[in-house]
């Protein structure tokens, strides 16, 4: 199967979002603000390969819609993590926010094609 860039960079988002967790659980972080990020965090790549077996157009769209929409909160808890002071590296913001917007550009091509 050859994948997409979308789908790669997503992957990786999740996996970095898991190592920051990881660090985040050994630092003490609050647990309710762990789990929230780790949800949101993971759950924008298997949107994304969800929207891969999707049921025509709409539904692709709407997958994608989704993702970005996981993909925005995701920037959400990790600029709590950096303002906060439990996380210093913005590394991972940079990550999100690529995502983000190749997510953006996906959704508008594939509105954009629909019609």
């Amino acid at each position: 199967m050859n994948e997409s860039p979308l789908m790669i960079k997503s992957k990786e988002l999740a996996l970095e979002v898991i190592k920051v967790c990881k660090e985040l659980r050994i630092s003490k972080c609050e647990s309710a603000l762990i789990n929230q990020f780790l949800r949101s965090g993971t759950s924008v790549g298997a949107n994304v390969r969800e929207a891969q077996y999707a049921h025509g157009t709409a539904d692709f769209i709407a997958k994608l819609q989704i993702a970005l929409k996981e993909c925005s909160e995701t920037e959400y808890w990790i600029e709590l993590l950096l303002e906060s002071g439990y996380y210093s590296n913005k590394t991972i913001l940079e990550k999100c926010v690529e995502v983000k917007k190749i997510l953006i550009s996906s959704v508008n091509t594939a509105k954009a094609k629909s019609k």
